[in-house]
């Protein structure tokens, strides 16, 4: 999840963004940041998807068995259009960034796909059980503004008024399915969520939230510390190549679709269009593959209070 390279933005100049950034994601380019302040008043719109899969070589002519709509490299091309089109404040992807086992080569031609979008907007991407850590800061700068000192973790803060995204770093082990915050981040999380203002805040992490041997393996220890802390709306997710919305304690967990492909051809493939204020959302579905009955649907959610 990682880190920061910029294009066309000074150090001085990217502060001013009000972009926060400690620590897990990793943010591509922005000569146009984060729009005004003005704007951010009054809401703040994101794009959203998970599970780009990328390889090194374009290889949709061969799908593996059991996957649907698979074309990562196409898939995401057209992601990345009508992102440009939609231009958001900032997108965020949600992990498994590679195919399989995280590789250099794998998370280059990832950089070039998203370039377009990085010349115009931030671009943050977190990891997922199919990225390696080290291959994936080969690639992308190290120079994160603020990065948080959690041993093997990378945590990143987006202030963005009136929301603050805190993206959660879940690689447990490259290419194994599930996934773990960890000691460490935890009480990162536990202490910060005390100590910063009453923002609205949500969180993006890469893996499910269930109880399965795949999901996140903590999540109960996650729950227990937000449930509490009422400043905490939502959690973004991927990891399932699924879409859908549900609920803990007032908290909406949001299953964001996967762009490289899914596992089923009932389900769709694609990004999500969030429009964010500090009372609510509404999340809209772009579909690129796969079922397209709900292309354009909108889902509002309203945060507890």
């Amino acid at each position: 999840m990682a880190e920061m390279f910029y294009k066309s933005m000074n150090r001085r100049s990217f502060i001013k963004t009000s972009l926060a950034v400690c620590g897990s994601l990793i943010t591509i380019g922005a000569g146009n940041s984060f729009g005004s302040s003005k704007k951010g008043n009054r809401g703040t719109r994101w794009a959203f998807f998970a599970d780009t899969h990328i390889t090194t070589v374009d290889d949709s002519n061969n799908p593996p068995e059991g996957h649907y709509c698979y074309n990562p490299h196409g898939n995401l091309r057209k992601v990345v259009s009508e992102v440009i089109s939609a231009s958001p404040d900032g997108v965020a992807i949600a992990g498994d960034l590679a195919r399989l086992m995280g590789k250099l080569d794998n998370y280059a031609v990832l950089k070039r796909l998203l370039n377009p979008i990085a010349e115009k907007r931030p671009v943050f991407m977190a990891l997922g059980n199919h990225d390696d850590r080290g291959n994936f800061l080969k690639v992308f700068d190290k120079t994160a503004v603020g990065k948080q000192p959690v041993r093997n973790k990378h945590i990143i803060v987006v202030e963005r008024p009136p929301v603050r995204l805190i993206i959660l770093d879940s690689l447990f082990y490259v290419n194994k399915v599930p996934g773990l915050l960890g000691q460490a981040q935890r009480r990162w999380l536990q202490d910060y969520l005390k100590k910063c203002d009453n923002t609205p805040t949500i969180l993006c992490v890469h893996h499910t939230l269930g109880d399965s041997d795949g999901c996140l393996l903590d999540v109960p220890r996650l729950f227990r510390i937000i449930k509490p802390i009422r400043k905490v709306k939502a959690i973004v997710y991927g990891h399932s190549h699924r879409y859908g919305f549900s609920e803990f304690e007032g908290i909406h967990l949001v299953n964001v679709p996967a762009t490289g492909y899914s596992f089923n051809k009932n389900v769709p493939v694609g990004w999500v269009e969030a429009q964010l204020t500090a009372k609510g959302g509404d999340f809209i579905l772009h579909v690129v593959g796969g079922n397209k009955e709900k292309d354009g649907s909108v889902k509002r959610l309203k945060w507890r209070v």
